[in-house]
């Protein structure tokens, strides 16, 4: 594997054409189609399915791309960090989130940060959740902003705690829960249910969605991988989700409620040790300084 392979990948992933990636990297179309097959031998696995209209990423594709885009973007900070020598050294700091909408709340503290590290360099990745701790283990990111992960899962990291976030039902305008103030879990037991895969959220709601599903016919659910995916879901009248009030827009396409009795979800980072890592520890402080208070999500 080699960087010029991964440059192929990622130029046909994002032009989902093999002609147009081989128009962007200057060289010819088989010679792209060369360094996939070479790419693909080395991995054991297919990266792309190819039809004479189509080309499409395969899931193993989807999964190699955030670790080919990442290795290729090494490479080329690598090469640019001795083009100009003369103006300093670049101060980085790498962190994951399994999700788009957790990236905005970082804003406020990496503004604070950047004035008391002027050459700071952050790196934001979204990375998927199944694989955003492994990336974190291998050393591909200093931190995590993600909820506070089952002690099982054995994270080799510490744990801050940013806030205690209370966990809300959608449903859709015409819901008969949508003019409520709050409801009970017990509430939701027989109603149709939105939910997320249990890898994609946190082991509170994932136990929630459990005790709402037991001994009922999968008819009545519907999965999905995203918070976007379940607010769609829930404001369309498919079901009602329950699901941390975070990452929630002001204007939304669902009807909110509180759900009495149920624990608040703890969110947080994961971070590296603070040993010899001025920076870091500089990063956690101000997380949680500038943290939104519980007013911006719980209203």
């Amino acid at each position: 594997m080699n960087v010029f392979q991964l440059s192929c990948f990622l130029a046909v992933a994002d032009n989902l054409s093999f002609a147009r990636a081989a128009a962007g990297l200057h060289i010819t179309q088989p010679a792209v189609t060369q360094q996939i097959r070479a790419l693909e031998k080395e991995l054991g696995v297919r990266l792309f399915v190819r039809t004479t209209r189509t080309v499409r990423l395969t899931e193993e594709g989807r999964s190699f791309y955030g670790d080919a885009r990442r290795i290729v973007e090494i490479s080329e900070q690598a090469k640019k960090r001795f083009e100009k020598p003369s103006e300093g050294e670049i101060v980085r700091l790498s962190i994951g989130c399994g999700n788009t909408p957790a990236l905005f709340l970082l804003s406020a503290a990496l503004e604070k940060l950047a004035h008391e590290y002027p050459s700071l360099h952050p790196s934001l990745q979204v990375v998927p959740p199944l694989q955003i701790y492994r990336v974190f283990s291998e050393g591909g990111l200093d931190a995590v902003i993600s909820f506070r992960e089952s002690s099982s899962m054995r994270i080799p990291a510490a744990y801050k705690e940013l806030a205690k976030v209370p966990l809300v039902c959608l449903c859709g305008a015409g819901h008969k829960f949508s003019s409520r103030k709050s409801v009970t879990l017990d509430e939701l037991k027989n109603e149709k249910l939105v939910l997320f895969a249990q890898s994609r959220t946190s082991p509170v709601v994932a136990e929630i969605q459990s005790r709402l599903m037991g001994g009922r016919a999968p008819s009545e659910f519907h999965f999905c991988d995203t918070g976007e995916a379940a607010v769609v879901l829930a404001g369309a009248g498919f079901g009602v989700s329950v699901i941390p009030d975070l990452y929630l827009p002001e204007r939304l396409p669902a009807a909110k409620i509180p759900i009495t009795g149920a624990a608040p979800v703890s969110f947080g980072v994961y971070h590296k040790p603070f040993q010899n890592n001025k920076l870091l520890k500089t990063f956690v402080q101000r997380l949680k300084e500038n943290f939104p208070p519980a007013a911006a999500y719980c209203g």
